[in-house]
């Protein structure tokens, strides 16, 4: 190429399940531990303090609200319950076909790109099963971030380097990767760029403007869910936190609260562009780590969590 112990109550509410875990003492760290981790596990002593002296409140409420699309809260609500903090899953939106995804094979198999970009796990997902449909060719691919790449990582070593992941930007965002994905000096450098309909213009302008060549397709949408439990919704909006992975979850959660709830729990992003989103509704207490990830998430949640006990 030329550039490069939980307790389940799914049978009793349809749209989610309560995980909660017994209180474990407080967590302690050596003095090697990083500093990041440092704080998420001081952040996590203080949390599990403060539940100890309210152990039946704490098993009777959830103390975080989890709302990715349904069967994707797993690793999120396994790390919470590891620090004794209990869940309520109430997925939010839900993705369906984009316009341009039965074009999607077709330009695997007649078009060579220099890079294929990839900025959501669920943008990966689609675009795999298109690659494979196309008869898998070879294709350099750039993604977000580390929660993007793990999509491809059973396909990487199996594709017999068909497929390369070679390229993450330095920061776990659009704007940086538009930055950074590298040209090596050619003209001309291609790019498909696999997205959401409601995906932002920012990576193929920011590409443009540096002389890549970019042809985006719009391969799914996201959507508010068609159906949410009122109990449900009543137990989440009593909640101390809600995390959020991004702005179309936000928005569907501000449309389901009710004019007369006077709403003002806390906000835990996966990532900045999702803070803003949530700024933008005019949410403020709203928490988002300086790197997108699962892990900076949980220590997000963890501080809207303090935040909440002071």
């Amino acid at each position: 190429m030329g550039c490069r112990g939980a307790i389940s109550l799914s049978n009793t509410f349809r749209m989610a399940h309560l995980c909660i875990s017994s209180l474990s003492p407080p967590i302690s760290y050596s003095p090697s531990c990083p500093p990041f981790h440092r704080r998420i596990f001081v952040v996590a002593s203080r949390i599990h303090a403060a539940s100890a002296t309210s152990t039946s409140i704490s098993h009777a409420q959830p103390k975080v609200v989890v709302t990715r699309e349904r069967g994707k809260n797993g690793k999120l609500i396994a790390s919470l319950v590891k620090q004794g903090i209990s869940c309520l899953e109430l997925p939010l939106i839900e993705h369906t076909r984009g316009p341009d995804l039965d074009r999607l094979s077709t330009v695997l198999s007649d078009t060579t790109f220099d890079w294929i970009v990839i900025t959501s796990p669920e943008a990966g997902s689609v675009f795999l099963e298109a690659w494979k449909a196309a008869g898998t060719p070879n294709v350099t691919v750039g993604v977000v971030g580390a929660g993007t790449a793990s999509i491809f990582e059973e396909v990487v070593q199996s594709s017999k380097r068909s497929l390369n992941i070679a390229f993450v930007p330095s920061k776990a965002t659009g704007k940086v990767l538009a930055s950074e994905l590298p040209k090596n000096g050619n003209e001309k450098c291609t790019v498909l760029y696999p997205a959401s309909a409601k995906a932002s213009n920012e990576i193929e302008e920011g590409l443009s403007n540096r002389g890549f060549e970019v042809t985006r397709l719009n391969t799914y949408t996201t959507g508010p869910v068609h159906h949410v439990d009122q109990t449900v919704l009543k137990q989440a909006l009593s909640a101390p936190v809600i995390a959020v992975a991004s702005p179309s979850a936000i928005r569907a959660w501000v449309g389901l609260i009710p004019e007369s709830e006077q709403w003002s729990n806390s906000v835990a992003c996966i990532g900045e562009t999702t803070a803003k989103a949530a700024k933008k509704l005019g949410l403020t207490n709203v928490y988002y780590p300086a790197n997108p990830g699962l892990e900076g998430w949980v220590g997000s949640i963890l501080e809207a969590m303090q935040a909440n006990i002071k």
